[in-house]
């Protein structure tokens, strides 16, 4: 009996050993057919989650989403919605028995009771983006329209004449004219009102304005309040927009039909508005700075009853990215710190701040029930899950597992965090992973990611563009680092890059690249190359014009010319703020951070991939262009990837693939 004990336990165990065995290095099939969750929203009675889920089809070149329930109490999962058509953004009715939601360009409805989806809403300029009153009777949408058009029969007029004119010409009096990726082609997105079965009463953000606004908004920022006696909506009323953030939180009353701006004092961004669930409070997000889109998130209360607005967060390091209130005492909010996420909870009357989870990745965090708190979650092995906190046992527990199936085949290392001494002294924090399989003794090639914003951050996540897992797959150790300038560290590292693009990071990115190269044995300092985009895209740029120790570089959608990126870019209070004015005012720094220079540009001698998006509008694709001129003109081994289909971002499957094909080969080429 003892023997077959034995024996049956080294069955055991070499079973195990073979099934580890048959892991392997994520593929780029494997990495774009993982789901991706989004959107969650809790039944009011706290007992269902809903939330989408966004399937890729890589041979279809193409993504479905649909909407899922999970039951916190069965832990029962199951889909919702099965058209053909994509189904997103749910919402649900104040009694928790429907769900609305967007599909084809309007609103749709499904009974929980059981049925087929029905369609609500059929306006002629399409409606999206549902809000519903507390009392479940009157709903809000967002719709693109001409503003011009005071009736519905102007609008369908008006959309009719330029879809079927044959003449394509645009004619531009303002900025915007363009943004992100799209021409804007005279529109406004403007919130209507309407009864609860889709017919529309009036536009209640009229003029030649946006709300929610283009850009710099929050979670949500058209809401009603608790009483139904008003709406709080967001937009920005500046003359020329595309220079200004200043964004503002309106009122308009039901009952007059009038409309009152709210923050107007503050003339940096304001946004997310949040009533509390007594309606007596009204919480939002500000940010203090007139025209710098990166300044720290405060939370601010205004009390309806007394009209005072006060700071609850002040003092405290990091920019809030999300708030929610429980009870009428308390607002939970997120924040980014230190590559990751965090919770934490705010005293409305005493203001102090604790926190609640930390270390974490989340995500759209709500309340199921006074103490337990449901989100999303994502690590450098694991794309966003849905997952629980209890707030009193404070258990941590994971509740879907949708891409568990083909994550189990997968040989995913984790991320081992590093900190070295930067420029000025202050302390530098950074990710590296190892490869797959990696094996001690061994040296490695190496690849250095430089992430954009500048104001964002590397951090455990599963990216599903510049995913470090699949950097790796092929045999590379990656390390990246959170440079000057990267949010999750404070507002004054944070503010660090503006007006030195070139400096302090830079200056970190050398001397961390060098205390990886001394810290980390198995790297092999002779195969190392770098990769970044946008601002990214930029310091790889600014790199290839001096001494560095790379092999090759890929700059993706990275800025070379600083002036005509100015002229081409769309939200030009970013290099207003981040070069201190326009190119032509005096004291401005277009010039001291400009790749482009000749005593740069002379120096370039490392082989370059560059990769653009014909629709990028934020760095337009002719910088892209003028870098690879400048690489060929001068005999250096370069390429140029261009997408015509394709944005800042790459994202269509197919083309996708291309992207992570021609990254690998590059680096193959030059480090392997």
């Amino acid at each position: 009996m003892r023997k077959f004990a034995v024996s049956f336990i080294l069955l055991v165990l070499s079973f195990g050993l073979v099934f580890s065995g048959s892991r392997r290095a994520i593929t780029f099939e494997d990495f774009f057919s993982l789901k991706r969750m989004h959107s969650l929203a809790v039944s009011p009675n706290g007992q269902l989650v809903a939330f989408c889920l966004t399937t890729p089809d890589i041979e279809e070149n193409s993504f479905k989403t649909d909407i899922f329930l999970y039951d916190l109490k069965s832990q029962q999962m199951k889909q919702l919605t099965t058209a053909s058509a994509s189904s997103s953004h749910p919402v649900w009715s104040p009694d928790g028995q429907t769900i609305y939601f967007n599909r084809l360009g309007q609103i749709f409805k499904i009974s929980l009771a059981g049925g087929e989806a029905q369609q609500v809403t059929d306006f002629v300029a399409g409606a999206a983006n549902v809000v519903i009153s507390p009392d479940g009777k009157q709903m809000l949408f967002v719709s693109e329209v001409y503003p011009d058009c005071q009736t519905i029969d102007c609008l369908k007029q008006k959309i009719d004449s330029v879809k079927n004119s044959p003449v394509k010409a645009r004619i531009i009096d303002h900025l915007f004219y363009r943004h992100w990726n799209r021409w804007l082609e005279g529109k406004r997105s403007h919130v209507f009102l309407a009864t609860i079965d889709g017919k529309v009463i009036k536009d209640v953000t009229p003029g030649d304005y946006d709300t929610p606004p283009l850009d710099l908004g929050g979670q949500h920022d058209y809401v009603f309040s608790p009483d139904g006696q008003e709406i709080c909506f967001v937009r920005n009323t500046d003359p020329i927009v595309a220079a200004s953030t200043n964004n503002d939180l309106f009122i308009y009353n039901l009952n007059s039909g009038k409309t009152e701006r709210l923050t107007g004092k503050n003339k940096g961004n304001d946004n997310n508005p949040t009533y509390s669930p007594n309606g007596r409070y009204l919480a939002y997000l500000s940010m203090a700075r007139a025209g710098f889109e990166a300044d720290r998130r405060r939370i601010m209360l205004f009390d309806r009853k007394t009209g005072q607005i006060k700071e609850l967060t002040k003092g405290f390091k990091y920019s809030v990215s999300s708030i929610f209130w429980n009870d009428n005492k308390e607002i939970y909010f997120t924040c980014g710190e230190h590559g990751t996420y965090s919770i934490y909870k705010v005293n409305i009357k005493t203001k102090r701040i604790q926190p609640v989870l930390k270390g974490r990745t989340v995500a759209d965090v709500q309340f199921a029930g006074k103490n337990t708190l449901i989100f999303r979650e994502q690590n450098e092995s694991m794309p966003y899950e849905l997952f629980r906190f209890d707030l009193k046992k404070k258990n941590h527990v994971q509740l879907t597992f949708v891409n568990k199936k083909i994550l189990d085949q997968l040989e995913l290392p984790q991320l081992e965090e590093f900190v070295f001494v930067g420029a000025k002294g202050d302390s530098i924090h950074g990710y590296l992973l190892r490869p797959p399989f990696f094996e001690e003794g061994k040296k490695y090639p190496a690849i250095e990611l430089i992430h954009g914003g500048p104001q964002g951050a590397w951090e455990k996540e599963f990216h599903f563009r510049w995913n470090y897992q699949m950097f790796a797959a092929p045999g590379y150790v990656v390390f990246a680092i959170n440079f000057h300038g990267s949010s999750g560290y404070g507002q004054k590292f944070t503010d660090a890059v503006s007006k030195d693009w070139g400096g302090a990071p830079y200056h970190d990115i050398l001397t961390g690249t060098k205390w990886v190269f001394d810290r980390y044995s198995f790297i092999d300092q002779n195969r190392v190359g770098a990769a970044g985009a946008s601002y990214g895209g930029f310091m790889i740029n600014w790199i290839a014009g001096d001494k560095h120790p790379f092999k090759c570089l890929i700059s993706h959608d990275g800025v070379f010319e600083q002036v005509s990126m100015y002229g081409a870019t769309e939200e030009l209070w970013f290099p207003e703020w981040e070069f201190n004015g326009t190119p032509w005012d005096h004291g401005s720094l277009y010039q001291k951070w400009n790749p482009a220079s000749p005593e740069r540009v002379k120096r370039f001698n490392t082989p370059m991939l560059i990769v653009q998006g014909e629709h990028d509008y934020r760095v337009p694709y002719t910088q892209g262009l003028q870098i690879f001129t400048a690489l060929q003109r001068q005999g250096i081994e370069s390429r140029l990837l261009f997408f015509p289909d394709e944005d800042h971002f790459v994202t269509k499957p197919q083309n996708a693939r291309l992207w992570w094909e021609t990254v690998h080969g590059w680096f193959k080429r030059f480090l392997k």
